[in-house]
């Protein structure tokens, strides 16, 4: 009896071919049966289709690929059985060779057979669910009596919510890329002129989105080099406009919905008669001279005048039904532009960009008394965060502040003399005392501010350190609710704005999310390593430690050196446990929590007595590096601090998936447990695993101990597993997550640990543990997508997602305990 992979492995010289061999198989462990479609240009465009069976994946050939059409019988060849490793396969097979093209993962994800699938696969009629990043509900596959070398069968998506007419739509013209990397095949030319490595930047075909964060400025200090587009920074609010047919909203950029507040806008829009769309803007008041005036704008809010305010358009994340964002943005630019070319309205207007050189633009800008330029990088994607692809360059500092009280009119002045501004710390996360502004209200201002002021007085300081003597006296403090914007022309050594104007009250920005905007180097250069390596005494530094890339104990140092600026501050007084590799990712890996007989310099050691089991902290870059003496790969960190051991100050919860789940199932599973995290009022921050889950860490003030924080974490888990038993599982063990996933939360007791942030994993290609926005969660393509040999990039471009963790404060709470049903 032949072996099921002999004809498979009869076709492929593994010499030549990067194809798996077929070696390596499943273990005895329960697990969900395995699927995927890989696309494949050989000699003829065409799509594999492969089910997991006994051991190997069965395959069929579909020249058109599926469709979601019930009324459409696509044709599929059954083919040689396939390896389980083939499912992750990418890559081209060389001319000459079985096959030769590119391959890509077209999709990927588990199946559930309908009965018996042996005795259906035998007698040619199977019946299943798909439960892809792609393809899901029902389809058939059936074998026919059509002529052929091969067995025909065919491919026929059932009727249900999945399905869709192919007039309407069809799913391989929409969504032809990889779900595993950045992959793609370029389209069948008689002459190719795209590689099929390259990612294509192209739309594609979505449903529009109900809320969209928008593509926030990083404020530099200088013009950096490279090529630019500059706009005028217009002084206003920033309004994105939602459209779908007649319903048209506005959103600040918090997502308050302002439609009310501007109903000749939202006409407007409507006479563009788009059928979806999302579009970006600031909505603006101009004076005589042609200059944005905020106070304006405010007062044309406050008295219901909005036929004096124009929405200045420059960005179309969304457009009839397609997602721009991951196009160049001059091409979103240049659709926006024409959208505008004939509209009726002159409420709608396009923001045009510059090309004279930057520095006399801002000069002009300046003395034309603008706020400022914002500059975007031309071929840069929409992000929803801030990005340093879109810059901020400022005529004068300008900053919005808390107002936190108000002295007494003095004069002829009436309502109230002047404001206390705060901003809180970037360190502590508490307000401090900013100043006062007491220039710039007229008296209309005057009298409608202070009508807002009076129910927000108190009888004490919302300031930990508020000013005294003088400075305090007739003061009237309010609760921090209300934000001024002020321009200033210095801020003191210690804290206080000096030549103060006031612009405006802004109302799309919450106050606590207000402190110093400080400006950034207009290019963040490359990190130096953190510890010379010139310094360290790296033995074997030519061994390879991946076999798969290449990898050596040298590079591995220099990984280290080069992200110890963001790595320490995440182990920072933390025990922490190392992962050891001594001879590389093929030998025996070492899993240590204590000194032992390591030697790295300034180790710091605990015994057991002192922490409750022998523990060690490593905080500074020439431990870091002697650790990777040690043949260090991967770094494990406790949940709390030496500054107390008994008191953890977060917790971790590990979304663990059946390996055979698509991605889309991490991601849905991923935004369920934060929508609770949100219900409860827990602030969350993310990473990437760096293997196939997400991490959500939630901070916490140092007041509960282990056991409680343990079974608030543990009755969280076991809540969202019976919310969606079919999901998620509360219970671990491979055999309780098949086709599930695994919210661990059992990495909450003392002594437990989880991968440090920016830590790499012993795993091949030496993915990396990353954290994340949270609106970059969406379009991440796995949670090993950054890895040793990419992440400095990322770390060039992105601002820290966990900036804000060490001052954010927040505990276990009675309600928050009652909402789970903890006693």
């Amino acid at each position: 009896m032949a072996k099921p992979l002999q004809e498979y492995q009869r076709k492929r010289d593994f010499n030549a071919t990067p194809e798996p061999a077929g070696k390596r198989g499943r273990t005895g462990k329960a697990h969900a049966l395995q699927f995927c479609i890989q696309k494949h240009d050989a000699s003829h465009l065409h799509y594999d289709f492969r089910l997991e069976l006994d051991g190997t994946l069965k395959s069929w050939a579909i020249p058109k690929g599926p469709s979601l059409d019930p009324k459409v019988r696509r044709l599929a060849v059954h083919v040689e059985d396939h390896p389980l490793d083939y499912a992750d396969f990418e890559g081209n097979i060389p001319e000459g060779h079985y096959g030769a093209g590119d391959v890509i993962v077209w999709d990927r994800g588990i199946w559930e057979p309908e009965g018996d699938p042996r005795e259906a696969y035998a007698k040619g009629k199977l019946r299943f669910r798909l439960q892809g990043e792609k393809l899901s509900g029902v389809w058939n596959l059936f074998r026919t009596h059509l002529a052929g070398k091969k067995e025909q069968w065919m491919l026929v998506k059932s009727h249900d919510g999945q399905a869709r007419s192919e007039t309407d739509y069809s799913i391989v013209e929409a969504l032809p890329d990889s779900v595993l990397s950045d992959r793609t095949l370029p389209p069948r030319r008689p002459a190719k002129t795209a590689t099929p490595n390259k990612r294509k930047a192209k739309a594609s075909l979505v449903a529009l989105p109900d809320r969209l964060q928008p593509q926030l400025a990083t404020l530099v200090d200088s013009p950096p080099s490279g090529d630019w587009h500059y706009e005028v920074k217009f002084d206003g609010y920033r309004i994105l406009a939602r459209i779908e047919g007649a319903d048209v909203r506005l959103f600040t950029r918090n997502g308050h919905d302002w439609s009310a507040k501007m109903p000749r806008q939202v006409e407007a829009l409507k006479a563009l008669e788009l059928d979806s769309a999302w579009l970006d803007g600031e909505m603006v008041v101009v004076d005589d001279q042609g200059v944005a005036d905020f106070q304006a704008l405010q007062n044309a809010f406050d008295t219901e005048h909005d036929e004096c305010i124009t929405y200045y358009l420059f960005d179309l994340p969304y457009l009839g039904g397609e997602d721009l964002r991951q196009l160049p943005l001059q091409a979103r630019r240049t659709t926006l532009a024409r959208l505008l070319e004939n509209t009726p309205s002159d409420l709608l207007k396009f923001s045009a960009d510059f090309t004279e050189p930057v520095d006399s633009l801002l000069d002009s800008a300046c003395r034309l008394k603008l706020e400022g330029l914002i500059g975007k990088r031309a071929d840069s994607p929409y992000v929803g965060r801030r990005s340093s692809d879109w810059i901020k360059l400022k005529c004068k500092q300008r900053q919005e502040f808390v107002i936190v009280g108000y002295t007494d009119p003095k004069g002829s002045r009436n309502a109230f003399g002047a404001l206390l501004l705060a901003l809180h710390d970037n360190d502590s996360g508490q307000l401090r005392y900013a100043g006062k502004v007491g220039t710039g209200f007229s008296t209309t201002t005057l009298d409608s501010l202070h009508a807002r002021l009076k129910p927000l007085e108190v009888d004490k300081p919302a300031l930990p350190k508020p000013p005294r003597g003088a400075e305090a006296r007739g003061v009237h403090w309010l609760k921090p609710q209300l934000l001024a914007e002020v321009a200033y022309a210095q801020m003191t050594r210690e804290g206080i704005v000096r030549h103060s104007v006031f612009h405006g009250l802004r109302d799309d920005k919450p106050a606590t999310a207000i402190d110093l905007e400080r400006a950034m180097p207009a290019k963040r250069a490359a990190q130096p390593p953190a510890e010379p390596l010139g310094s360290l005494r790296l033995t074997h530094p030519d061994r390879v430690v991946d076999a798969s890339n290449g990898t050596t104990k040298r590079q591995v140092a220099e990984y280290y050196a080069q992200v110890a600026d963001w790595l320490l501050p995440q182990l920072k007084d933390r025990p922490v446990a190392l992962v050891r590799a001594p001879d590389g990712l093929g030998g025996e890996l070492f899993f240590q929590k204590n000194a032992g007989q390591l030697h790295i310099p300034a180790l710091r050691s605990y015994s057991k007595a002192q922490a409750g089991q022998a523990a060690m902290v490593l905080n500074r870059a020439d431990s870091l590096l002697g650790a990777v003496q040690m043949n260090m790969l991967e770094l494990h960190t406790w949940n709390a601090t030496d500054k107390d051991f008994d008191k953890p100050d977060r917790f971790v919860l590990d979304l663990d998936p059946d390996p055979a789940l698509p991605w889309k199932a991490m991601l849905e599973a991923t935004q369920l447990t934060l929508t609770l995290l949100d219900e409860l009022g827990l602030k969350v921050f993310l990473k990437t695993s760096g293997g196939k889950g997400m991490h959500l860490v939630v901070p916490l003030t140092r007041r509960a101990g282990w056991d409680e924080v343990k079974d608030f974490s543990h009755a969280l888990v076991e809540h969202m597993a019976g919310l969606f038993p079919e999901r998620l599982s509360a219970v671990s063990g491979p055999r309780n997550r098949v086709g599930r996933i695994f919210i661990d939360y059992l990495r909450n007791g003392k002594g437990a640990t989880t991968v440090a942030a920016y830590s790499l994993r012993a795993r091949e290609g030496l993915p990396v543990s990353v954290p994340i926005w949270r609106e970059e969660l969406t379009q991440l393509k796995g949670a090993n997508q950054w890895h040793i040999g990419n992440l400095q990039a990322r770390l060039a471009e992105v601002d820290d997602p966990w900036a804000d963790m060490a001052k954010t404060r927040q505990s276990i709470t009675v309600r928050m305990r009652k909402q789970l049903g903890i006693a």
